[in-house]
């Protein structure tokens, strides 16, 4: 497995990730590596995410256009009208 090495950390962003990591009950090296993963994806994540996108448009479009009912605007003014 690869190691990171940072330099330079600013003396306030230090201090901050100590805290979250001592909150957390975790080093600042698992602290961060566990800030790494939330924020950085693989090529996994993205690969998944291009799935869940293609997904959705996949629904949107069956999902049929216009007519009453068909955004809450709508349906407020269906509502009102009653």
């Amino acid at each position: 497995m690869p190691t990171l090495y940072v330099e330079k950390v600013p003396e306030q962003l230090y201090e901050a990730l100590r805290a979250r990591a001592r909150a957390n009950r975790r080093s600042i090296a698992a602290e961060t590596l566990s800030l790494l993963e939330a924020s950085v994806p693989t090529s996994a994540d993205l690969k998944r995410r291009t799935a869940l996108l293609k997904q959705a448009e996949k629904i949107r479009k069956s999902q049929p256009k216009g007519g009453s009912g068909s955004s809450a605007e709508a349906m407020l003014r269906e509502d009102r009208e009653r």
